[in-house]
């Protein structure tokens, strides 16, 4: 039920408020976050959490203000312990795959336990259950689920079967006892 429109078209918040508008008990929420007014913008358009590929006190502290869950991004061990020093704990991790991929993660579980991530960037049906499997992986991302070819043809059963097989990937919902900022 969790769907993240990233902001890299202008259609992007028209978007966000037609699905959280016709789909009400999904959780929408926007990605690609790049500023403090974006932030802004994606509330008011209905997203319900923010995600962005990396951070700066000006969007951090937006995210912050806007009252809804965010994930900033992430893809150093420096940027990480820059986050926890702030209170974050919860982030996204990109580009995966490019930045490291799950032995990266497992190098910075043992030092930064309390860090959590969801990694995106490279994510597939092949890798996203070796990503799982990881103490501080609580969920991946992924655009595998909506392939070009499916959205121009319309081939709306494609993406849910899609969809259908990635929520099946995860086993059990894991909690480790925090919550997204």
């Amino acid at each position: 039920p969790v769907i993240e429109v990233t902001l890299r078209t202008p259609a992007a918040l028209d978007a966000i408020r037609a699905v959280a508008g016709a789909v009400p008990e999904a959780v929408i929420g926007a990605g690609t976050v790049l500023t403090p007014a974006q932030v802004a913008e994606c509330v008011a358009a209905g997203a319900r959490f923010l995600v962005s590929p990396g951070w700066t006190d000006g969007l951090l502290a937006a995210m912050t203000a806007s009252g809804v869950p965010y994930l900033p991004g992430v893809s150093t061990a420096s940027e990480v312990v820059a986050l926890l020093e702030r209170g974050v704990r919860e982030m996204k991790f990109f580009p995966a795959q490019a930045a490291g991929g799950t032995a990266y993660l497992r190098s910075l579980a043992g030092p930064l336990p309390q860090a959590r991530f969801c990694p995106t960037g490279g994510i597939g049906p092949d890798n996203a259950p070796e990503y799982l499997a990881l103490p501080n992986v609580g969920c991946v991302g992924g655009t595998w689920m909506v392939p070009a070819d499916a959205v121009a043809a319309g081939d709306w059963a494609r993406v849910r079967e899609l969809a259908r097989a990635a929520a099946g990937l995860r086993p059990g919902v894991r909690d480790a006892g925090g919550t997204c900022r």
